[in-house]
């Protein structure tokens, strides 16, 4: 038998509380051990993956008609307000549904995952980018250093469209969690090394990802096995870390299948 949903209707809640800071600050669901997920694009991605919210949420005017599709996806049930999902959500449109899930654990570095390895990241969209492609493109782990753009924030969940669900995500450690890594790394850079094109790449492999404006750092980079650059026909001086990470994991997905 289905339970009923709890209502919500003031703004100084304790729920909405947190969901207010989990939409908006991107560290902050470290803290709470909670993730916020708004809109039904993301939970239906999380869903499909098996993920179970702990919490899912709707406005009072969505509720008839979602409650039919959404029933038994989450432990709790919640219904607001509709005035009140503008002051919780991140977006310029407010979404009509969201799921509070908890926070995974963080898993060990498996050693023979195709992998990705963020270096120092600190654009969301970009991150969430690789993400994307990482997932599409075969590549099951990523490893974000320290200093990386925090990857379960609300910027990086959406830029990710999902994808998150289907990683084995590990955040914040240091270069020595890498030593774990049986595969060898492979260093992009846009002035020296193999035409990616030309090149028979191993896989699987782990592709080290840098800084927007710095690249790889220097102790990262001694520990690639190659270094790879990328056919620029046009002149430009170097990709968008997002674009070049798609252009390298694809090139290796495609190279495992041949």
């Amino acid at each position: 038998m289905r339970s009923e949903p709890s209502h919500i209707t003031s703004r100084d809640n304790a729920l909405l509380k947190e969901l207010r800071k989990l939409s908006h600050e991107p560290g902050a669901y470290r803290k709470a051990g909670r993730i916020w997920l708004e809109g039904d694009h993301l939970c239906g991605a999380a869903r499909e993956r098996g993920v179970r919210a702990a919490i899912a949420l709707f406005t009072e005017s969505s509720w008839t008609s979602a409650s039919a599709e959404w029933s038994g996806t989450a432990d709790k049930t919640v219904v607001i307000a509709d005035e009140l999902m503008a002051g919780i959500s991140g977006l310029e449109s407010p979404a009509q549904m969201g799921f509070v899930l908890d926070l995974p654990s963080r898993p060990t570095v498996e050693s023979r995952a195709p992998t990705v390895v963020l270096d120092r990241l600190q654009d969301a969209g970009n991150v969430g980018s690789i993400l994307r492609s990482a997932a599409a493109f075969g590549f099951t782990q990523v490893i974000a250093l320290k200093g990386t753009a925090a990857l379960w924030s609300p910027k990086v969940l959406r830029a990710g469209m999902g994808a998150h669900f289907g990683l084995r995500l590990i955040e914040g450690v240091e270069i020595a969690a890498l030593d774990a890594l049986s595969i060898p790394c492979i260093a992009t850079s846009s002035h020296r090394g193999d035409w990616l094109h030309r090149t028979e790449l191993p896989f699987p492999c782990a592709w080290l990802m840098g800084h927007e404006g710095q690249g790889v750092s220097a102790e990262l980079e001694a520990r690639a096995a190659t270094h790879m650059r990328i056919a620029q026909p046009g002149g430009e001086e170097s990709l968008n870390v997002a674009a070049a990470a798609a252009i390298c994991l694809h090139a290796s997905a495609v190279g495992a299948k041949t």
